[in-house]
């Protein structure tokens, strides 16, 4: 039997990807069985519009669809298969559970990735888009799963350790920027460090990360303090944290270098 080497990512918003898992597509790229399943909840068209750009209330969500769109093209790697769900942006808790469910897992059984990434109850941000399609996928994951298919092999949560957490807020307090507040809405927070089960070193792919970061212009006001310094960027996406959701592991477990290590 041929090795399943299909991953599906599934995520709130346009730009959650560009962050959450371009790393270790761009590690995967040109693996001849690789494919790349991406789904986004939203088109983000209740994000943040800066003074002078051009997108209106109305416009942003196609603007920033558009943006993703670009952001895989620039990155080199394109999904090969890539929903959007257009489910209400800053509203998904508000769409019944089961609703998210159901349309998540539509795709995911027609699919049989052998890995799926999504966020944990952390969100990364707190942020309750996030929160409400990460439970989503975590309960199609678990609907799907069986020993009769060669998919389903591996449930990840996209992850900041608590450690580099607090190193990179430490940072941000000596240059005199804002800091994260982790109790708050929409700040970012650590998990614990002995949750995160893979660390992915996806630094020699760092410039087309990057590429691909820039390609969401509506957002780069909130994306980063400086979208002009380079090489800060490409110092930030040099790795890509994930605690492991299912299957679970035990306490002294090596930690993984890859989303597909050791699996079959």
């Amino acid at each position: 039997m041929a090795r399943n080497r299909t991953l599906a990512c599934v995520f709130a918003h346009p730009d959650d990807d560009a962050y959450g898992a371009a790393g270790s597509v761009a590690l995967h790229a040109d693996d001849r069985d690789f494919r790349f399943v991406l789904i986004h909840a939203t088109y983000g068209e209740q994000g943040e519009i800066r003074d002078g750009f051009p997108a209106t209330r109305e416009t942003l969500g196609a603007v920033r669809r558009d943006e993703d769109e670009a952001a895989w093209r620039a990155h080199g790697r394109v999904p090969d298969r890539h929903e959007w769900l257009g489910l209400p942006d800053g509203a998904l808790a508000e769409v019944p559970f089961e609703e998210v469910v159901a349309a998540v897992a539509q795709i995911l059984d027609e699919e049989d990735p052998a890995v799926v990434v999504t966020f944990g109850p952390d969100g990364i941000f707190g942020h309750p888009d996030h929160i409400t399609i990460g439970a989503a996928t975590d309960e199609a994951f678990a609907r799907l799963r069986s020993d009769d298919r060669s998919g389903f092999q591996r449930l990840a949560h996209g992850a900041v350790p608590q450690s580099v957490f607090e190193r990179w807020n430490r940072q941000r307090a000596d240059l005199g920027l804002f800091t994260f507040d982790p109790t708050q809405t929409f700040h970012m927070r650590g998990v614990p460090d002995d949750q995160i089960r893979i660390t992915v070193d996806c630094s020699q792919h760092a410039s087309r990360i990057v590429a691909g970061l820039r390609e969401h212009k509506s957002q780069l006001h909130v994306m980063s303090d400086d979208p002009t310094n380079t090489e800060q960027w490409e110092r930030r996406v040099g790795r890509e944290w994930y605690a492991v959701a299912w299957p679970e592991t035990e306490g002294q477990a090596p930690m993984l270098t890859d989303l597909f290590e050791g699996l079959a």
